[in-house]
């Protein structure tokens, strides 16, 4: 009997969480991957890979006297494309043959997660200024 392969996020969809949320956020995903596919070493591996690439990204964004939020877009373009260009076909050589979750729901926690963070922003902000 044929082995059913578990489903996974696709390489374009740990690229564009990387990019647009954070290489953590990507590296999420592949961690989540990785467990489906019962790689729990390989998938702790990806993870510390992933914040080790985001605490890089906070310090180069900051480096600058006022931050430039491409250079997070950048990094987080540098990020994700190690994580889907190489980690993926690493662990994941036949990719296409998967089947594909829906990103709908990390879709949501990040939506949700950016709202936060930017209240949080917006609100101290105007505490500040009060």
């Amino acid at each position: 009997m044929e082995e059913k392969l578990p489903k996974i996020y696709s390489k374009k969809a740990i690229l564009g969480f990387s990019i647009f949320l954070s290489t953590l956020f990507g590296g999420v995903l592949l961690y989540q991957n990785l467990i489906e596919s019962k790689r729990k070493k390989e998938a702790y591996t990806v993870l510390g890979i992933s914040v080790v690439i985001t605490l890089l990204t906070a310090v180069i964004v900051n480096i600058p006297e006022k931050p430039v939020s491409a250079i997070a877009y950048i990094c987080g373009f540098a990020g994700g494309t190690l994580l889907s260009n190489y980690f993926v076909p690493k662990y994941f050589p036949d990719e296409a043959q998967y089947p594909k979750k829906p990103i709908w729901k990390p879709l949501i926690i990040g939506v949700i997660i950016v709202a936060v963070i930017l209240s949080l922003a917006i609100y101290s902000a105007s505490a500040e200024n009060s």
